[in-house]
C-alpha cells in the first residue's frame, strides 16, 4: 500500500508537524520495532551537534542510556531491511506540498557528491573526483536527482557510484552486503535510472539540468530526448558542433556498385567547429547581460548569447540530421574568453532570460548539499556497508526535507529549538565526538 504524506496546516505548530511527520514515516516502515529508532535516528539529525554518526546522536537523544540507544540505532541504519524508496517519497511529498504553495517544480536536476573518507574498506571508497575537495582524492561519490523551482529544493534520489575496482571485486563486495543486482555503471547511467525511477512517480516531468560530466555524454542526452524529457545540459569547450545554417553533407551518390551510402559527411572544407571556437566568432551584438537571481552580495549577471546548433559528436556514423537546439554561453566581462557552454532541446519559443535561470539553477543543489553535510551529517556515517550507507543517506534527506518545507511554510528564528536535548552527564563525552554537546 502506497503512504501519502497528509497535508500541513499553516496553523499548526512546528512540534505537532514534526510529531506528525516521524508518525507518517514510521507507519511506512510496517514494522513497530523501527519506529522508535527511526524518531530517535532523525531527531539526532536534527540536533545541534558536530558530529552525526550513530553514537554522539545516541548520547545528545538519551545520554545516561547511550549504548542501549546506539545499538538499536545502528541496528536500525546498517542491518534492517526497509525501503529506502518509500522513506524519500515521502520526504519529497513534504516539499513538493509546499514548493507548489510558491510554483511549481521548474527542474530535475541531476549531480553528484563527494565524501571524503580514509581507509579502503568502506563501500565505494576509491580515490576519484571529489567535488567537495576540488581534486581526485580517497571518498565515495553519490549520485543524484533533485526535484527544484526557484524557493526550494530537495534530492529525491540517491544512489552510490561503485566504481570498477569494487564492483568487479566479489569479496569485497560481499563483505559489505552490495547487492547480486547491482553491478558496474557510470554516473551518467546511474543518473538515467533514477530519472526512469521517478517518470514513473507521481512527479511532473521537467526539463533535467545537469553539468558537463552528464551533459558531455552524448548516449546520455539522446536518451533523455528519445525518453522525450527535455534538458539544460553543461558542455566542454571542445565539444563540436555544426553552426546556424550549416549542416553536415548529404551522403555521396550511389555509383552503382555495393550499398548504396547513407551516413552523412564532412570534409576538409566543410566541417564543424568547437563551441569556443563559435563563441569568440559572434559579433557584439550577440552578447546581452541577463540576471538570474539575487545573490548575498547583489545581483547575480553576466552576458550570454544563443544560437541554434547541431550536435555533430560521432554524425559521420548517422543516417540522418540530429535536430537543432539551442546554445547558451556565458561570457563575463571580465574573463578574455568564454567561461561555460550549455545545450538546450528546449522550445524555440522560450525567452532567453529563463534558459540561462534554468542553467543556473545547480546552485540550488550545491547549497542543499553543504547543509546536509555541514548541518545533517550526510558524510558522518562510520559504517561500511551498502545498506547502512544509503539507509543514512536517505535519513539525512528526509530529515532536511522537513526542515526545507518548514521554512517555506512559517519560518522560525531557530528550527531545531522544539526539540529538547536531554541534559549530559557531568564529564560524559561519547566515542567519535569532540565534544558532549
Amino acid at each position: 500500500m502506497r503512504i501519502t504524506y497528509p497535508i500541513m496546516t499553516q496553523t499548526e505548530d512546528i512540534k505537532s508537524s514534526f510529531d506528525r511527520y516521524l508518525n507518517v514515516l514510521s507507519d511506512a516502515l510496517s514494522h513497530k520495532d523501527r519506529h522508535r529508532p527511526l524518531k530517535d535516528y532523525i531527531a539526532g539529525l536534527c540536533l545541534s551537534g558536530t558530529r552525526k554518526s550513530i553514537e554522539p546522536m545516541a548520547a545528545r537523544i538519551d545520554p545516561y542510556h547511550v549504548q542501549a540507544k546506539h545499538q538499536s540505532m545502528h541496528h536500525f541504519v546498517a542491518r534492517s531491511p526497509w525501503d529506502d524508496e518509500i522513506v524519500l517519497r515521502l520526504a519529497r511529498e513534504v516539499v513538493v506540498e509546499q514548493m507548489s504553495q510558491h510554483g511549481e517544480i521548474a527542474a530535475w536536476i541531476v549531480d553528484d557528491t563527494g565524501i571524503p573518507k580514509k581507509g579502503r574498506h568502506s563501500v565505494g571508497v576509491a580515490r576519484q573526483y571529489c567535488g567537495v575537495l576540488g581534486k581526485t582524492e580517497n571518498c565515495q561519490v553519490a549520485v543524484s536527482i533533485s526535484v527544484a523551482n526557484e524557493v526550494l529544493s530537495i534530492p529525491v534520489a540517491y544512489r552510490l557510484y561503485l566504481p570498477e575496482s569494487w564492483a568487479n571485486d566479489n569479496e569485497r563486495r560481499s563483505h559489505v552486503g552490495v547487492p547480486e543486482t547491482v553491478s558496474f555503471q557510470k554516473k551518467w547511467q546511474i543518473a538515467l535510472d533514477q530519472i526512469g525511477w521517478l517518470s514513473n512517480e507521481d512527479v511532473p516531468k521537467t526539463p533535467v539540468i545537469a553539468d558537463a560530466g552528464y551533459g558531455n555524454i552524448t548516449t546520455f542526452r539522446e536518451t533523455l530526448t528519445g525518453r522525450e524529457i527535455p534538458y539544460v545540459v553543461g558542455i566542454h569547450n571542445d565539444t563540436t558542433v555544426w553552426p546556424p545554417n550549416m549542416d553536415p553533407l548529404e551522403p555521396l551518390e550511389y555509383s552503382g556498385r555495393g550499398r548504396s551510402p547513407a551516413r552523412l559527411r564532412r570534409d576538409k572544407d566543410h566541417h564543424p567547429v568547437d563551441v569556443m571556437t563559435l563563441a569568440k566568432s559572434l559579433p557584439g551584438i550577440s552578447w546581452l547581460h541577463f540576471t538570474w537571481r539575487e545573490g548575498t552580495n547583489g545581483d547575480m549577471q553576466s552576458r550570454f548569447a544563443v544560437v541554434r546548433v547541431r550536435p555533430a559528436h560521432n554524425d559521420v556514423n548517422q543516417h540522418t540530421l540530429r535536430s537543432e537546439e539551442w546554445l547558451l554561453i556565458e561570457w563575463p566581462k571580465t574573463e578574455s574568453a568564454p567561461t561555460k557552454f550549455w545545450l538546450s532541446t528546449l522550445s524555440e519559443t522560450i525567452p532567453i532570460e529563463h534558459l540561462v535561470k534554468l542553467a543556473k539553477m545547480r546552485w540550488r543543489i550545491e547549497r542543499d548539499y553543504q547543509e546536509l553535510k555541514s548541518e545533517f551529517g550526510l558524510g558522518h556515517y562510520e559504517g561500511r556497508g551498502w545498506r547502512g550507507f544509503h539507509h543514512h543517506g536517505t535519513l539525512c534527506i528526509t530529515a532536511y526535507a522537513f526542515m526545507v518545507a518548514e521554512r517555506a511554510r512559517q519560518p522560525p528564528p531557530e528550527l531545531n529549538s522544539f526539540l529538547e536535548t536531554p541534559p549530559v552527564p557531568k564529564g560524559f563525552k561519547p566515542r567519535g565526538s569532540p565534544c558532549s554537546s
